[in-house]
């Protein structure tokens, strides 16, 4: 089995959630996506209890950052915040186009992303669910539906079932190609005695 390679980056966090093993839970989630950073804003992050759902140990692996508040956070030049949250003016996630590096935020499962952080998101998203979701099961589906945007596999057939052949390979930097014609220093044939001076 071969992790799906994706186009860009991503990291994820979360603000105000008390109980470690969510957030333990949510790194291991965010390791297995191949999260490029982890990230937690105003909570106590107590790491022997998110050791218990943490089970692969993701702060050994994958950039922890712990910011005090909204203030604090500091991302990546160039990546977008996209706040998780049952908000009215989110875009459902089925239709949101996902940045190529981005950075996923998500708020406790009974309260709320803080509206200092609301109004720092580039992005509002929301799981089309009737209430809200475990922490780290939200956050598997927004990096799931990242992966099928930005990883590359094969089409779904028209017929039930997985598809027959394999995905495209990746892509690569071939010999270069001239449009026209070789250049000058292309055409010339090499020097046979290259210790003989040319009269």
């Amino acid at each position: 089995m071969h992790p799906a390679r994706t186009r860009g980056y991503f990291g994820i966090g979360a603000e105000g959630v008390s109980k470690s093993a969510n957030i333990g839970a949510l790194l291991r989630t965010a390791h297995a996506f191949g999260a490029s950073f982890c990230f937690t804003l105003g909570t106590g992050f107590d790491a022997r209890a998110g050791r218990l759902a943490d089970t692969a140990g993701t702060p050994a692996h994958v950039p922890l950052w712990n910011f005090a508040d909204t203030a604090a956070l500091r991302l990546p030049q160039g990546c977008a915040l996209v706040g998780i949250e049952l908000h009215e003016d989110a875009a459902e996630l089925p239709s949101f186009r996902h940045p190529l590096s981005a950075a996923y935020v998500l708020g406790p499962e009974r309260a709320s992303l803080s509206p200092a952080l609301l109004a720092r998101c580039d992005h509002l998203v929301r799981i089309p669910t009737r209430f809200s979701l475990n922490l780290a099961v939200a956050g598997a589906l927004v990096l799931y539906d990242r992966l099928l945007q930005h990883g590359r596999f094969a089409d779904r057939p028209v017929m039930s079932g997985g598809a027959t052949h394999t995905p495209p390979p990746p892509q690569g930097h071939g010999h270069p190609v001239f449009r026209r014609n070789r250049p000058d220093w292309l055409q010339t044939p090499p020097n046979p005695n290259p210790g003989e001076q040319e009269a």
